[in-house]
Order: C-alpha cells, then sequence, then structure tokens
C-alpha cells in the first residue's frame, strides 16, 4: 500500500531580479547586489507563516556572460543577507537555459514549484509566485498556485502581456499586503 501524503505547507516563491533586488543586468558578483528598500520589512511578516523559495531564469549562464560559480556566488550573497535580517530562504532554483532551449525547468514551467512541492510537502493552492515577467504569474497558474505580479524591475515593461485577472501591486510589500489579508 503507497504512502499517503499530506501537503501542509504554504510557500512563497520570489523571483530574484526585479522583484526583491534591483534588476541591474548580469550579476557576476556580489558587489552588484541591491535589495529594494521594502525588501527585508516586507518578508519578515511572512517568515512563520510561509517557506520562501527563489526561482531565477538565468539564461546569461547559456549564453556565457557569466559562469554557474558566480550565479552561485551572487545567490549565496542574496541568501546570506535574507537570512542575517530574519528571512530565511529554503532554496534557491535556478533555470541556467536560454528560452529556446525550451528545458523543462524556465518558468512559466512549474518544474520547480513542483519539485519543491515534493520536497517540501507544500500546498501550491495555498502559495503565491511574486515576480515582474508575466512568466512568473503563468508558473503560478501552471502549478495550481497564485500569482502576484510587481511593477518593479521589467513589471512596467511587460504589463501589457498579463492576463486581465492577474493581480498587479507597485512592490514586494504590496504584494506581501494582499497575501496577509487572504
Amino acid at each position: 500500500m503507497g504512502k499517503i501524503r499530506h501537503f501542509s505547507s504554504k510557500a512563497i516563491f520570489l523571483d530574484r531580479d526585479g522583484t526583491i533586488i534591483e534588476d541591474r543586468g548580469t550579476l557576476g558578483s556580489p558587489s552588484q547586489v541591491v535589495f529594494f528598500n521594502e525588501t527585508f520589512t516586507a518578508l519578515r511578516q511572512v517568515v512563520n507563516d510561509y517557506l520562501i523559495f527563489i526561482i531565477t531564469n538565468q539564461q546569461c549562464i547559456a549564453e556565457g556572460a557569466v559562469s554557474r560559480q558566480q550565479v552561485d556566488r551572487v545567490n549565496r550573497h542574496v541568501c546570506c543577507i535574507l537570512e542575517n535580517e530574519g528571512i530565511p530562504i529554503k532554496e534557491i532554483y535556478v533555470c541556467p537555459h536560454k528560452k529556446e532551449d525550451m528545458c523543462g525547468c524556465r518558468k512559466p514551467q512549474p518544474y520547480y514549484l513542483h519539485k519543491a512541492s515534493q520536497d517540501y510537502q507544500i500546498d501550491l493552492s495555498s502559495s503565491f509566485v511574486i515576480g515582474d515577467h508575466p512568466s512568473d504569474t503563468l508558473c503560478a497558474a501552471n502549478a495550481g498556485a497564485q500569482g502576484i505580479y510587481v511593477l518593479t524591475g521589467h513589471g512596467e515593461k511587460h504589463r501589457s502581456d498579463l492576463a486581465s485577472e492577474t493581480l498587479v501591486v507597485p512592490g514586494i510589500d504590496d504584494a506581501i499586503a494582499n497575501i496577509l489579508k487572504q
């Protein structure tokens, strides 16, 4: 007889560039990371109720602009800063492929949401994806999670590409405020 798995944890999946840190192009060094001022106060409000993950498409690796090791150093720095601010990141998932590669792990594919759901017993229907690109909210929809689109980063640029029912907010603090209302 198979083991029944109970999915009881809730999660917030964050895009990295343009959502919690400024989008400054290709980041090859931790010294290039600049957090939005509201990132820390916003995320501290949910650490007791949600597991927090980062999912980032980094096609710059496939293009040869930076190495996987450079991206990993930047990600470790982001995690370290967040953890020092009382915001533990459960895991960072990185898709290193170009859009043209048609891989299964690049947002809007829900690969990493499903992986996290299995690994951490996450109820995706009670979870959120926050990002500044339509692929973030599509990823949420593809996994049965709720998407929240922020206008920081590339948000304004791609706003017209969103589905009409997409929740759009100015930034991470408003995204978290909406989550807390639910």
